[in-house]
């Protein structure tokens, strides 16, 4: 299981990936094992501000759908629109293709929240 230095994480599993002003969003590569086979991902909160773990849209599993929450405050830019094809991305790639949003993080100091790799590991017990 990865679990990439470079990025933090949430307590739900998300990952974010941040570049100054702006940031990638996905879920870990631990949610989507526990996920299972993905099928659909469903985000239609684009161009929309949202508070901190607010949700932003679901993840469909073979088993079971999940809510995506936002691991920071901040305006949705965009969502990954190769996973409308190709959801699988999620499972494969879940720290590079497999990216679900683009945000413009409009509090940076909640990244000081957010969980290091070393904890994250911590917390689901790897």
């Amino acid at each position: 299981m990865n679990f990439p230095a470079d990025l933090k994480y949430t307590k739900d599993h998300e990952w974010i990936r941040v570049d100054g002003n702006e940031a990638l969003v996905g879920i870990t590569d631990y949610a989507q094992g526990e996920l299972g086979e993905i099928v659909y991902v469903d985000i239609s909160t684009e161009g929309e501000t949202l508070g901190k773990e607010e949700v932003f849209g679901s993840i469909e599993a073979v088993k079971t759908v999940s809510d995506l929450f936002m691991p920071v405050s901040g305006e949705i830019l965009e969502v990954n629109t190769a996973l409308e094809d190709m959801p699988e991305l999620v499972n494969e790639e879940a720290y590079g293709k497999g990216w679900l949003i683009r945000i413009a993080v409009s509090n940076p100091a909640e990244l000081e929240e957010l969980l290091s790799a070393s904890a994250y590991r911590e917390l689901i017990g790897k």
